[in-house]
This record gives C-alpha cells, structure tokens and sequence, in this order.
C-alpha cells in the first residue's frame, strides 16, 4: 500500500485473509487521527517505534515501544501520535469465532472467549508472539505456518485475559439496569434499521424514554454516541462488500453512504487505509 522503508509521513500496509476473519496492518502515522469507532473482531497490536495515545473505555492511555494495545471486540477507542514524531505499529484483527475455535483445540472443549480488562500490556511474549505472526502474514507465509503462529497469539493472549460470562465487553457492570435496558433497545432497533434515517425521536419511541435519556444510556453503555454506532455498522458493511470484491461505489450506497467519497472520507478516518487500498489487499489475497 505504501512504500516500504518510508520513515517519514502516513502510510499504511493491509493485509487480509481470504478465507477467515484475520487481517493485518502495518502502518506509520504521524498526522492521521483515528476517529473513535469499534472493530468486532479482537485487535491486537505491538507498538515499534514512537507512542500512541488513545482513549478506550471512558480513560486516556499511551502504548510506547514494546508495548501492546489489546482491545476486545466492540470496544470503542480512537487515537493519535503522542508527539510530532509519529509513531509506527502493527496491528492484528482476529475474529472471535477463530479465537474460540483455537481456544478449544487447545483445552479439548469449548471455551470462553478471553476478556482483555486493559487496553495496554507490557507483555514481551505476547508482543514477539504478534511480531512473529504479522511477519508470517505480511510475508508470505505457508497456511499451515500461519496457523501455529496463529495460535501461539491467541493463547498468549489468553494468558493475559479474564473471562466474565455473558457480559458484553462494551457493556459496563456498573451502569444501573435500567440504562442498559434502554441502551439495548435502542441499540437493537439501530441495528435491525441501519440504513434507515433514523431520528432521536425513533429511539426515544422505542424505549419509552426522552430523547436526552436515550443518548446518556446509549454513550455511556456502548462508548459512543447512538449516530456514531450507525455509522460503525454502515461502515463494518461497507467494508465485508469490499472485501468481496463489489465496487466501491456500490457498496457505499448499498452500506448507506451518499457517496463514494463520504464512504472514502470515513473508511480512511476509522481504518487508516482508503477502500481502494483494502479491496486490493483482500483480492490479492483471494487469487
């Protein structure tokens, strides 16, 4: 995607696999700024040179040299450079259904999928562990290959995560019920009308509760606000459409964008790459 040996500037590498939810990025950015937005997938990333701040779960935190940022799906975040240096790192995307798949070949029965109760790690194993398997990604490596570096990851991972049965990584356990009652709902109707213009009063009909009740429960519940979470999921479509290979152009209409260059503006914004630059990384992938 960029040119490599670039130690100046923004630029990006991707990589995703054709045939499971794994993908990769290296990148170095010393001007973007990350929007606030989700994956659902299991991110986890190894800081090479500089620092990058971020704030996840209603506190700000830095990942320097060596350090891990391990956030869990849904778990909202942005970030920036700390300084005018820049910063250089690479992250990993892991779906939950591969965690869990390699969590239970390793015990021999099903498992919990881990919960990461901090963002950033000083964890050297687990740190060369995501060297070693983004290397084997963006380098060629053989599937099988690919899969034991895979699962060295996930259980060094897991090493480091808790598990809280049936409770949502977004979903924090002191918000009073009520909140996260009216959060869900709303939350549930967003998401069965996504690509519907949707307005405050829908979401307040639909709980029972004013408008200003609504947004309060929803941001504090779910880390973002209710307009920003449709976007997310627009953006989260768009995305699996251009992994497959549709036109840009047509996903960012089918996905609820006005247009390409709206789709382009926020793609770049949440996921640091243009949509051209991620269709190529998954068609290559896919050949």
């Amino acid at each position: 995607m960029a040119a490599s040996g670039r130690s100046t500037g923004d630029w990006a590498r991707y990589w995703r696999a054709a045939d499971q939810p794994l993908e990769a990025m290296h990148a170095h950015f010393e001007r973007h700024v990350y929007h606030r937005h989700s994956h659902d997938t299991y991110s986890l990333g190894v800081t090479d040179v500089g620092a990058q701040s971020f704030t996840c779960r209603g506190a700000a935190y830095t990942s320097a040299a060596g350090m891990v940022m391990a956030f869990n799906p849904d778990d909202p975040h942005d970030g920036q450079a700390t300084d005018g240096d820049g910063f250089t790192y690479r992250m990993i995307h892991i779906g939950p259904a591969l965690v869990s798949r390699v969590l239970a070949d390793a015990a021999g029965r099903p498992a919990r999928l881990p919960l990461f109760a901090e963002p950033v790690l000083s964890d050297p194993v687990l740190a060369a562990r995501l060297r070693d398997l983004h290397r084997g990604l963006l380098g060629g490596a053989t599937t099988l290959r690919r899969d034991e570096l895979l699962a060295a990851v996930v259980l060094a991972g897991a090493r480091q995560a808790g598990t809280r049965p049936g409770t949502s990584a977004l979903t924090a356990e002191s918000v009073p019920a009520d909140a996260r009652r009216v959060a869900r709902r709303a939350r549930d109707l967003i998401a069965g009308r996504r690509l519907d213009d949707l307005t405050a009063d829908d979401l307040a009909a639909v709980t029972g509760r004013s408008r200003f009740a609504v947004h309060r429960a929803f941001t504090h519940v779910y880390g973002m606000a209710p307009g920003d979470y449709q976007r997310q999921l627009r953006l989260r479509e768009a995305r699996s459409l251009i992994a497959a290979g549709r036109p840009i152009s047509e996903a960012a209409a089918l996905a609820g964008f006005a247009d390409q260059s709206h789709l382009s503006r926020w793609f770049i914004r949440s996921y640091g790459v243009t949509p051209g630059n991620y269709q190529r990384a998954a068609v290559q992938r896919s050949a």
